[in-house]
């Protein structure tokens, strides 16, 4: 791609210097030679790229996310039956994500981080991606965590709120079991 518009950037400014140049002088008593045309510049194109790793594994992420609870568990179940390696790990991590199950999100994180930093040659495609998931792992569990300390707050403030109110009406009820205060002096006398 880097190449390609390197390339067209080069044929673009030979083409701008010999559109902007000056038009030869007229030889004495005859008309004037057309410029020659711009020399054409091939662009070629690359015979076969190397094979794309992870759009595979993205097209995977998006069929993953359409499945239901049942069916993400039946994948896990087939991807633990294939041999180990890093596309495999990476795939185990991505299912491991979306199932939410108790420990699913660590165990999701502990295979990423093994992909990403495994010195395997065969990993090597797989790092960034790998990288990219477990820093959103990680992220993922710390606002887990930070939404179970808040649920556990508002909860502790609820029982709060409905001990000071059980406080508010049991004395409203003594002050309903007081007996009529006598009026003041003062305004009986007027």
């Amino acid at each position: 791609m880097n190449t390609k518009l390197l390339l067209l950037t080069a044929c673009l400014a030979l083409s701008a210097c010999t559109l902007n140049s000056p038009m030869p002088a007229a030889p004495a008593g005859g008309p004037l030679q057309p410029p020659s045309p711009a020399p054409v510049v091939e662009v070629l194109t690359p015979a076969a790229a190397a094979p794309d790793e992870l759009t595979p594994l993205l097209g995977y992420h998006q069929t993953l996310r359409r499945m239901s609870q049942g069916e993400l568990m039946k994948e896990l179940s087939g991807l633990g039956q294939q041999p180990r390696g890093p596309r495999v790990a990476v795939q185990m991590g991505m299912a491991l994500m979306l199932t939410r199950g108790s420990g699913d999100l660590a165990r999701a994180q502990a295979l990423l981080d093994s992909v990403a930093t495994s010195a395997d040659v065969e990993a090597a495609p797989f790092r960034p991606l790998a990288q990219l998931l477990s820093s959103n792992c990680a992220e993922t569990r710390r606002l887990s965590e930070h939404a179970d300390k808040l649920a556990a707050q508002q909860k502790d403030n609820q029982r709060r709120i409905e001990q000071l109110t059980d406080m508010v009406e049991g004395l409203k009820a003594i002050e309903r079991t007081l007996p009529a205060r006598p009026a003041p002096a003062s305004q009986v006398t007027k």
